[in-house]
């Protein structure tokens, strides 16, 4: 009996269970902070690194022609999808895997999320945003490189906007203002946040946990494939922010801080402004036009989702 009570200790040292050593800042808003910066790192790492396969590793590599086309621009907007996927994997157990201010501005604005956990949410995300970035770099940097010698292309110059757009992103050049970009933005935004708000709500048919982090990565695909091409669709602050403050740091320059492109200058706010008030209008409009019509008419919210929605509460 004294040596099964043994195993079953061992059992759950090794599996992360009683034995497990437990730290205090774990149990605090920095324990969340760690979920944060990690999924956003994930969701950095495997988006920035496909737009660096596209743009310089399969042409140096041997594996493809020089000419970036649309079958790149595919597999660009699903691998963002599949990073977004992989993050919020990552960090949903333990912070709900925003990932993103705008998400979680909207998760205050609605759905009672505290207002003084937002602005550690915020940096853990623009720092796991900037490592990652870092990481990208350091493993595609011969590749950037060999891209930039046999193009000619200076570093911080107009011309090294396409390896900029590595780390973050830019305007097309038939915009004239910042307006275009900025609307943009706000559309592409409010379509993520009010996409997210109808998968999670527990009034609404949602996605059970399980599957809801794929479901999110299938919405940025749908978005990048239909409104990406006007300003790379950022709609997420801390993923322009982040790797556009690396770029800077490496060289970049202006085309990266403030952001000079010509048709559009100091073009650096609207990734970050413009997400954050159209994730306020897709929350807000979604609970005005669903949420609410739901509650109004009496239907009663899925339990299971009630139950996790509390002990993150309680958790809290």
């Amino acid at each position: 009996m004294a040596q099964e009570v043994a195993e079953a200790e061992r059992s759950n040292t090794y599996r992360g269970g009683e034995g497990t050593r437990r730290w205090r800042w774990q149990q605090t808003t920095w324990g969340e902070a760690g979920a944060e910066f990690l999924g956003t790192f994930v969701l950095i790492m495997f988006g920035d690194a496909v737009v660096a396969t596209c743009v310089a590793g399969l042409s140096q590599s041997g594996r493809a022609g020089l000419a970036f086309g649309t079958s790149d621009w595919i597999l660009i907007s699903f691998g963002w999808g599949l990073a977004v996927t992989f993050g919020v994997y990552v960090a949903g157990g333990v912070s709900g895997a925003h990932l993103n201010p705008a998400v979680t501005l909207a998760q205050a604005l609605r759905r009672g999320f505290p207002w003084k956990k937002v602005p550690t949410y915020v940096v853990a995300q623009v720092f796991g945003a900037f490592v990652a970035a870092a990481v990208v770099y350091f493993n595609y940097r011969f590749a950037i490189g060999s891209f930039e010698h046999v193009e000619k292309i200076t570093r911080g110059s107009s011309d090294s906007v396409g390896t900029y757009s590595i780390f973050a992103t830019f305007p097309a050049e038939y915009f004239t203002s910042w307006f275009g970009p900025f609307m943009d933005q706000v559309i592409g935004t409010a379509l993520l946040v009010a996409c997210i708000f109808a998968v999670i709500d527990e009034y609404n048919a949602p996605t059970k946990a399980n599957m809801a982090p794929f479901i999110i990565g299938l919405i940025v695909v749908a978005i990048g494939i239909s409104f990406g091409v006007n300003a790379g669709y950022a709609i997420n602050p801390a993923r322009d922010l982040g790797p556009r403050l690396f770029a800077w740091a490496q060289g970049w320059g202006k085309i990266a801080m403030p952001g000079d492109y010509g048709n559009v200058n100091t073009y650096f706010w609207i990734p970050i402004v413009g997400p954050l008030l159209g994730g306020a209008i897709g929350a807000y409009v979604y609970d005005l036009l669903i949420r609410g019509v739901l509650i109004a008419r009496g239907v009663q919210p899925d339990p299971e989702m009630v139950e996790e929605a509390q002990t993150t509460i309680e958790e809290n």
